[in-house]
């Protein structure tokens, strides 16, 4: 195996080289036609993500399916000096599930879920999605905390953060992982849990996926057969009294309710602002008094609020996505809505010139900041928001434009945020914010990076943090 201070890769767009070919000769007998090449006829599906902003070309793109395959394909990536990426969901905006001119730990054909029902506990291959899980869970009324997006895969989510709908109740996606399965980049297969290699478990908390190639979850589950969720919108002219009331709700919001907000475009193209909530406790009578205590401010447009199965609540989101349009994000930490964050928000929807750009604003509240913050990776456990900036275009369509609203937006909330900003959404090359957002569990992490990835094979894993001799 080449040695630690020997790896580097190929620059990303280099002209394959011997490196590229003897790969191929590796892992063919290993793959068979899973072992994809431009060229072939499955390579331009296995190379689409949802952004389709998002032009790199890998030279191979690895399909595995099982944890030996993904082994192989990680200790030839290093052998050779291929840049290395993995993909199990492929929602990263930046679109690093691809490597430009490397090699692609393809994870989708991992997909299995298998529920504990006496245990309360879901195991989940490493390409499984948030759909997976809930579906799989659903008929026993079984839930886990997850994003808002049903398509996300669970590991990306996970592994730096989880924000959604039950974090309030039930804590991030993080913190209600058990354990992990993890490919090295030495190719070594480890099992993360309190009780089994706890620094690294500790790092996977928070530091995505700059540790190895995660081929196995297991998940606390929490009987949850019914929630209180839907849609309320507000016309534009409303977001004043509106948000005012949402900024002041948030500092007594219970645990059970945890309130999405933000701006979509409306039918006839202009901003609607929109509130939604999802309650998750037992009392679904106290649900709907705290959701019209929510709404009062304003007199909606369209309230749909409902008792719904969880996997069911998260529907309402799916056509907030469209694949094969182009996305570009930024992101900010808010401490909550006051005035001047909401003029800045409102001003910004009111001008985004978009039929598809949103702004959403997720709810970090009760036992997710609860937990004290050297206990995981992750860096900010006060309450907060995360203010997410999408601007979205058609093909065909001018990129500027939007790329410069976004960017403005992002600007004008800066003096307004707090320090760092959600390291799943961050940019690659955001290094300052990075460092930022994990606070003082930063310098822990880098040695965890230095520990468990000293070659910096995973370069190109969400968030990005610096290569361990860079760093």
């Amino acid at each position: 195996m080449t040695s630690t201070s020997a790896y580097r890769p190929s620059q990303p767009g280099a002209r394959p080289g011997a490196g590229l070919r003897r790969a191929v000769r590796r892992l063919r007998p290993i793959l068979g036609d899973r072992l994809l090449e431009p060229g072939d006829a499955a390579y331009a599906a296995a190379t689409r993500l949802w952004n389709s902003a998002v032009t790199r070309r890998p030279a191979l793109v690895a399909r595995c399916r099982t944890t030996a395959e993904v082994r192989a394909a990680v200790v030839a990536a290093r052998d050779f000096r291929l840049p290395l990426s993995v993909r199990g969901g492929g929602h990263d905006w930046a679109g690093r599930a691809l490597a430009d001119g490397g090699l692609v730990v393809d994870l989708t054909g991992l997909r299995s879920v298998e529920i504990d029902v006496g245990r309360r506990t879901a195991v989940v291959g490493g390409g499984a999605t948030v759909a997976d899980l809930l579906a799989a869970a659903r008929p026993y009324g079984l839930v886990t905390p997850t994003g808002v997006v049903r398509a996300v895969g669970l590991a990306g989510l996970t592994l730096a953060g989880g924000y959604g709908p039950l974090n309030g109740r039930y804590g991030l996606a993080l913190d209600n992982l058990l354990g992990a399965e993890v490919v090295l980049a030495d190719g070594r297969r480890v099992v993360a849990a309190p009780d089994a290699d706890a620094e690294l478990f500790w790092a996977l908390r928070g530091g995505g996926g700059n540790f190895g190639v995660v081929t196995g979850l297991r998940y606390r589950l929490h009987a949850l057969p019914t929630v209180l969720a839907g849609m309320i919108m507000f016309p534009l002219a409303q977001a004043g009294p509106v948000l005012r009331g949402y900024h002041e709700f948030l500092a007594a919001a219970p645990d059970e309710l945890t309130v999405m907000a933000g701006f979509l475009p409306g039918p006839d193209g202009g901003p609607l602002l929109f509130l939604a909530p999802t309650w998750s406790g037992a009392d679904l009578a106290a649900g709907e008094r705290e959701i019209a205590r929510l709404a009062a401010p304003g007199t909606p447009s369209l309230h749909q609020v409902g008792p719904m199965a969880y996997d069911d609540a998260l529907r309402l989101f799916d056509a907030s996505m469209v694949d094969g349009n182009r996305y570009l994000l930024r992101t900010r930490w808010l401490a909550g809505v006051p005035e001047p964050v909401a003029r800045v928000l409102t001003e910004a929807a009111r001008r985004s010139g978009s039929a598809y750009s949103t702004l959403a604003l997720h709810h970090f509240h009760g036992a997710a900041a609860r937990v004290a913050r050297p206990d995981t990776a992750f860096g900010l456990r006060d309450p907060h928001l995360v203010a997410e900036i999408i601007a979205v275009w058609a093909p065909g369509q001018e990129e500027r434009p939007y790329r410069e609203w976004a960017e403005r937006v992002a600007a004008e909330l800066e003096p307004l945020a707090l320090p760092g900003g959600y390291p799943n959404l961050l940019a690659p090359d955001e290094t300052d914010r990075l460092r930022a957002a994990y606070g003082p569990n930063y310098p822990r992490l880098l040695a965890a990076k230095r520990r468990y990835d000293p070659a910096g094979v995973f370069g190109s894993a969400t968030p990005t943090l610096p290569r361990p001799d860079h760093a």
